[in-house]
């Protein structure tokens, strides 16, 4: 089964969403980090009242790891989880 079309384009639309995304998201986290390191004078900038450019960086983890997250649900649930099902039924059907 692994080998077959439906297989491979399913295991494709996966990769072409969940490879770039991890990307961002390491490459946002290490910016956060060598930042942190390497600028402790910019991160120290008051941005607003109590909060700083750290604070703010920090925040934006947060916020654009959930971001991230529902944009994987979402892709999922439009993409991927209906052709996942068929394939499943599809296989269950050979199987017997």
């Amino acid at each position: 089964m692994q080998r077959g079309e439906a297989f491979r384009e399913r295991r494709g639309r996966y990769r072409r969403f969940a490879f770039p995304a991890a990307a961002f998201a390491l490459l946002w986290y290490l910016a956060y980090v060598v930042a942190a390191v390497t600028a402790p004078g910019l991160m120290a900038l008051r941005v607003a009242g109590p909060l700083n450019v750290a604070a703010v960086a920090g925040l934006g983890q947060l916020a654009s790891t959930f971001l991230l997250a529902g944009a994987y649900a979402r892709h999922a649930r439009l993409r991927r989880d209906r052709a996942a099902l068929d394939l499943r039924w599809e296989v269950r059907d050979r199987l017997r």
